[in-house]
């Protein structure tokens, strides 16, 4: 995909296609709204010129087309009159459709995890950001093997020593890049560690993570620029942000404080993304503080909130560690709207309405993460046994440890810590 958005050459002429496709619990995401969501992911992405979208109702996928016959016809003359080199389809494309459609049509062909693959490829700066992005696309990769046309039907000879008597190109394919992911885990792993290693001295400062999540284009490098006076990418473009970002943050009480701001989620995430970017989003699993920031002005902002949760979710984040949800861009809402809105928020003290562009709410927002912080540290007593050096290690790294004293099995520890801090105690 690398040519098609080449600063070298023309704009390559792109379509989307989004496959509304019923199913048993109905969609959760408008067809219109998430075809509108899929031309943002195309323009996000430099070189290319997205001519339109279309909206495509299938009782059910074609098992070898995805589309029927006529339908892939119809678009056939479509994209030819409208001279389209690129086909995005907005959902899940099987190998063989994928080859079957880009002979049929003459075009390039990107499903929607290809699409996030090349966007994230294309914004990673950070030598982990890199590696996991070429981690995940070898992922995607290998399954697309059967993309790359006779040569891997082909059987190769061999000595015995790299594959085998009548191995195929396809297996001697797969096995080269089951080679290259493992190079790249271990390199991730040397990465990894060294982000440990500055968590580890920044446990030694105990100040607070708050991360800000959300789904992307939600605001919240904005937000993270104008409270904490840092110069992130801020553009209304999806995916904007991909590297993880901290700042210093001093709150209205004195209390200092690290904010992350980290790559936004989207609906349909794909797996080989939630598993390679399970590091980054680290800062995340270590909050003692999430802020979930929402377009609150987006026609769907119920339906995002419920894709960043399931995120979440999957992520392994404890429900029980702290939240406040934001509800940003009130600035975009009529004066009725926005003030309906803030009356709202200002009966629950878990939401707070802003404008990050404005300013619009965001002392009181800082106000409600200082009580939030100053609210959830919890005093325990816990009794080790010297089996448990690892976990008492911690605690001192964590700097948690307010009294200590030696029994005849191990230590007995009075702490003071956040949920957060116990959650991720309780996971060693």
């Amino acid at each position: 995909m690398s040519d098609l958005h080449s600063s070298e050459r023309a704009p390559t002429r792109a379509f989307v296609l989004h496959p509304d496709i019923p199913s048993r619990e109905g969609p959760r995401h408008l067809p219109k709204f998430a075809l509108a969501e899929a031309e943002s992911l195309a323009r996000a992405l430099p070189g290319l010129e997205v001519i339109g979208g279309q909206i495509v109702r299938l009782p059910k996928p074609h098992p070898g087309h995805l589309f029927g016959t006529g339908k892939m016809a119809e678009l056939k003359a479509q994209l030819e009159a409208d001279e389209i080199e690129l086909v995005l389809v907005d959902g899940p494309v099987t190998p063989v459709q994928q080859r079957n459609l880009e002979k049929e049509w003459g075009v390039k062909l990107l499903d929607r995890t290809g699409l996030i693959l090349e966007i994230f490829a294309d914004r990673a700066r950070t030598r982990e950001g890199v590696l996991q992005v070429e981690l995940a696309a070898l992922s995607y990769q290998r399954t697309r093997l059967v993309r790359a046309w006779t040569h891997l039907e082909r059987q190769r000879g061999g000595l015995g020593f790299v594959g085998g008597p009548g191995e195929t190109q396809i297996e001697a394919d797969r096995r080269a890049i089951d080679d290259q992911m493992v190079r790249l885990r271990r390199q991730l792993a040397r990465v990894v560690k060294t982000r440990e290693l500055h968590r580890a001295a920044r446990r030694k400062i105990p100040f607070p993570i708050v991360a800000l999540v959300g789904y992307t284009n939600a605001g919240k490098s904005t937000l993270f620029n104008t409270v904490t006076g840092a110069d992130v990418l801020a553009k209304d473009m999806l995916f904007a942000t991909l590297d993880p970002t901290m700042r210093g943050l001093t709150l209205p009480s004195g209390r200092k404080v690290i904010m992350s701001d980290t790559v936004g989620f989207i609906s349909d995430l794909p797996h080989e993304l939630v598993a390679a970017f399970r590091a980054t989003l680290e800062e995340v699993l270590e909050a003692d503080l999430i802020l979930h920031v929402r377009d609150i002005a987006h026609p769907e902002t119920e339906e995002q909130a419920a894709d960043v949760n399931d995120i979440l979710a999957t992520l392994g984040v404890d429900e029980d560690v702290a939240s406040l949800e934001v509800w940003n861009k009130i600035d975009a809402l009529d004066p009725d709207q926005r003030a309906a809105l803030q009356m709202q928020a200002s009966r629950d003290p878990d939401i707070q309405a802003v404008s990050a562009l404005t300013g619009t709410g965001l002392a009181d927002l800082l106000g409600a993460i200082d009580a939030r912080l100053a609210e959830e540290k919890l005093f325990e007593t816990l009794d080790l046994g010297f089996d448990q050096g690892r976990k008492h290690a911690w605690l001192h790294e964590q700097n948690v440890v307010r009294a200590e004293r030696q029994t005849k099995t191990g230590w007995r520890c009075d702490v003071e810590w956040s949920a957060a801090q116990r959650n991720r105690f309780r996971a060693l």
